[in-house]
C-alpha cells in the first residue's frame, strides 16, 4: 500500500514527528518506508527519517507492506498530515 502525504508541520519532519513515526512503525506488523526525492528510508530508523530533512509543505510517499499496512498508514497520515 502506498500513499502520498503532505508535511503539515511548519517545522517540517522534525525529531518529535520522526519519533512518533518510529513508534507507529514498531507497533504494527508492517514494513514502512518513507520516500522523499530519490531517497527511501526505513521508518523504524529515527536517524534515517531525520536525514530526509523534509520541509513544511513537501510531499513524502509512504510505502507500507504487511498485515497492518492500512492502519499504519492511517496513523502516519494523522501524524504528518
Amino acid at each position: 500500500m502506498e500513499q502520498t502525504i503532505t508535511i503539515k508541520s511548519t517545522e517540517g519532519l522534525h525529531a518529535l514527528l520522526a519519533n512518533k513515526l518510529v513508534q507507529v512503525s514498531n507497533r504494527y506488523d508492517v514494513d514502512v518506508r518513507l520516500e522523499y526525492g530519490n531517497v527511501n528510508i526505513d521508518a523504524k530508523s529515527i536517524l534515517g527519517l531525520m536525514s530526509l530533512a523534509v520541509p513544511h509543505g513537501q510531499n513524502v510517499r509512504v510505502i507500507a507492506e504487511g498485515e497492518d499496512a492500512d492502519i499504519a498508514i492511517q496513523e502516519i497520515e494523522k501524524i504528518l498530515g
